[in-house]
């Protein structure tokens, strides 16, 4: 892990930022697309690609595997014809909470893997029963020993099943989803996740041979079949919504004129029209969003924000948005449903000055506006961690921010952007 941190003068609440932005290829479209390779029988050819720590940990897998790879800036090639190992290699799987969704397209094109309790982000508890429960009805034994699950295929494939899932899971909804374009008969998946991610994966393997009807609904239904081929077709990957979401963010906080662009707006309408009831003036295009600053300084309006699955309020970008919400006129009330571990960062907002008080670990109240003064923070994880760039760059002072690594793992070279729309920020390896 590299020991990298952020330093960035703030702003003191000023609105000064100005120019364009763009937004990078999505992290949690890319990942499973990569993981997809193993259901096809020729190369497949990626391109919007971010490169980002977490696409190069699963290159590290996949090249372990045996998968060949060949990336070039954002373009990436991929073939599985030499793969030569199902086990997932335990220290890099470790430490990817995405790693898991290989396990569905090497089950089911192989009859067997192997892989650790996968790792990530600390941000609450995160159970993989949902993933070894549907296997076994998908006919898969299970075995444990070594900090690894063992599965196995007791026939030649995997068998057609109903699965409902207890919750909406993305990842289960991709990895079963996967699992089920290589099953003998037909998948029947219910409570399925409708993440935008979910809907660029299935249309992808659609034209590349699979047979998946429901897309878009929380059912799909999979007739399963051979091994794919993607006949010359590229996938495009989706701009990272959630990349946008932080861009937004800060145009709402601090810029006069802020384009945002390469990104899909109806994939945010509820930060969107949130953003416009409490006052910022937002216009969109078919792939642009801009922000505009008020020449007169008028209060920020609070909401209350409830975190779910989409199309709801994402969590991924509550902890951004909870820095927005200390800059509002007001009491807001944040509900995160998803994480039970995913406001421990609210602490070093509260020393930076935020006036936030935890009711339990998953309600906070804040009440605003305060300003906000920088702070040395460590960054907890992915997206705490570009909540706290907002944060610093809004403050007045200097703040530092420590674990670049996890902003790393889902942001490319963010702070070469941030410079270029007026953000005073360097990188640091001292």
């Amino acid at each position: 892990m590299n020991k990298d941190k952020f330093i960035i003068k703030g702003f003191g609440g000023k609105k000064t930022l100005s120019g364009s932005i763009e937004v990078r290829g999505s992290k949690n479209s890319a990942l499973p697309v990569m993981a997809s390779s193993i259901l096809f029988k020729d190369e497949i050819s990626l391109k919007n690609i971010p490169q980002i720590e977490d696409v190069f940990k699963m290159s590290e897998i996949l090249n372990d595997l045996g998968v060949d790879l060949e990336f070039k800036k954002s373009a990436l090639k991929i073939n599985s014809k030499n793969i030569k190992s199902f086990d997932l290699n335990l220290d890099l799987a470790k430490k990817m909470r995405a790693s898991i969704v290989l396990s569905g397209p090497i089950l089911a094109r192989f009859g067997k893997v192997s892989f650790p309790h996968p790792g990530g982000c600390v941000i609450g508890e995160r159970p993989i029963n949902i993933f070894l429960e549907g296997f076994k009805k998908m006919g898969a034994s299970l075995e444990e020993k070594k900090e690894k699950y063992f599965l196995k295929v007791t026939g030649k494939k995997l068998k057609g099943a109903e699965i409902f899932f207890p919750v909406q899971s993305v990842g289960a909804t991709e990895t079963f989803m996967m699992a089920g374009v290589l099953a003998e008969g037909k998948t029947v998946l219910k409570n399925c996740a409708l993440e935008p991610e979910i809907l660029a994966l299935g249309e992808f393997l659609n034209f590349c041979g699979a047979k998946i009807k429901g897309l878009g609904t929380t059912t799909l239904n999979i007739e399963g079949g051979k091994l794919l081929s993607s006949r010359g077709k590229i996938f495009n990957n989706i701009p990272d919504r959630l990349e946008t979401g932080c861009f937004l963010i800060l145009g709402a906080l601090s810029a006069k004129r802020l384009r945002i662009k390469n990104c899909q707006p109806e994939h945010l309408e509820i930060l969107i029209e949130n953003l416009k009831k409490s006052g910022v003036k937002i216009t969109k295009g078919e792939d642009w969003i801009e922000v505009k600053g008020d020449d007169q300084k008028k209060d920020r309006e609070p909401f209350n924000v409830k975190t779910h699955e989409y199309p709801g309020f994402p969590t991924d970008l509550q902890a951004p948005i909870v820095v927005y919400l200390t800059q509002a006129e007001g009491e807001s009330i944040v509900f995160e449903t998803i994480f039970e571990s995913r406001l421990n960062y609210i602490e070093d907002l509260i020393r930076m000055g935020a006036e936030i008080t935890a009711w339990n670990p998953h309600q906070i109240m804040i009440r605003g506006a305060t300003p906000l003064k920088g702070r040395e923070l460590e960054g907890p994880d992915i997206r705490a961690g570009l909540a706290f760039v907002i944060a610093a760059i809004i403050a007045k002072g200097r703040s530092v921010i420590n674990n670049v690594y996890y902003i790393d793992r889902g942001y490319e070279r963010i702070e070469e952007r941030l410079r270029k729309i007026g953000v005073d920020i360097v990188r640091s390896s001292v």
